[in-house]
């Protein structure tokens, strides 16, 4: 059954090279973070994963993105972000960030009852989880088209990789994602026209870095901001 499902999945990666590889490695069992391995990155891949799946409609996909999904273990903290631009209309917070086993579902729906898949997510939803939840923390609030959310100035350690990430989730949203340091100085960003953005750095000495979500999109949208 597995040798069948990676078999699939190889014949897709001319097209997706990248994240053929990541759904290979996730569906091998590879997913879950060794030590020092990103929990934030695999937040982000996990949801290019399943952006994929759901443009491909390929439950296969899915069910990869389920199982990195699993290993992103966050505590949920409330953050209040000060807003330029409309308020949201019409928006209603997600309770949490999108987890593994709605993309598990998603999946399942997807699949029309193929057992090669079931047996798939079976073999996702009873996995030991490896994650570790410690340093990784989670907020949810909520942005209009065209608005722009500046949060609190986050303090972090000098030379300890920092990372931030935001997750819409309205897949029409267009998530853009800047860092400035002390001084207003713009250290990091990631424009990409995406309902996601992450962004990774390595301060030279501890200092507060501010973060800014700006939403380019047109519809309002709930979102996650993952910081470590």
């Amino acid at each position: 059954m597995m040798r069948h499902a990676l078999t699939r999945l190889t014949r897709l990666c001319p097209g997706l090279p990248g994240l053929c590889a990541l759904a290979l490695a996730a569906l091998a069992g590879a997913a879950a973070p060794a030590q020092g391995q990103s929990v934030i990155r695999n937040a982000e891949l996990s949801a290019r994963l399943f952006e994929a799946a759901e443009e491909l409609r390929d439950p296969m996909l899915a069910v990869a993105a389920a199982r990195l999904r699993k290993s992103v273990l966050a505590m949920q903290i409330v953050r209040t972000p000060s807003r330029q631009g409309p308020a949201p209309v019409g928006v209603v917070p997600q309770t949490r960030l999108l987890s593994w086993q709605q993309m598990l579902a998603r999946a399942l729906e997807m699949s029309d009852g193929n057992e090669t898949i079931a047996r798939l997510a079976d073999d996702v939803r009873f996995a030991g989880t490896k994650g570790v939840a410690s340093g990784q923390v989670y907020s949810i609030s909520t942005i209009a088209g065209s608005g722009r959310d500046s949060y609190p100035p986050l303090e972090y350690v000098g030379g300890d990789y920092a990372e931030v990430y935001v997750e819409a989730q309205h897949k029409d949203a267009d998530l853009n994602l800047f860092v400035r340091d002390a001084q207003g100085r713009l250290v990091c960003s990631d424009t990409d026209v995406s309902a996601i953005a992450y962004c990774g750095w390595r301060p030279a000495r501890s200092e507060f870095f501010t973060v800014e979500v700006e939403n380019r999109g047109t519809v309002a949208s709930s979102y996650s901001l993952i910081t470590n």
